[in-house]
């Protein structure tokens, strides 16, 4: 079941897409922040956080 912290790691993983996905589009096609800096914030939203919201699970309160 996912909880507020759940949430919010998602949340933060929808707006660092938003982020990588804009410095994506800007510029010329060989600046250097659509070319390095937007593929590693999507790696790290795609492959990291987001993932990281899903499966994280905090401290139970029924034990």
């Amino acid at each position: 079941m996912l909880n507020k912290k759940n949430l919010i790691l998602i949340g933060i993983g929808i707006l660092l897409l938003i982020i990588g996905f804009i410095c994506l589009g800007t510029g010329p096609a060989d600046n250097p922040v659509s070319l390095s800096v937007a593929p590693i914030i999507l790696t790290i939203a795609y492959v990291v956080i987001i993932p990281l919201g899903i499966l994280y699970s905090g401290k139970d309160k029924d034990k």
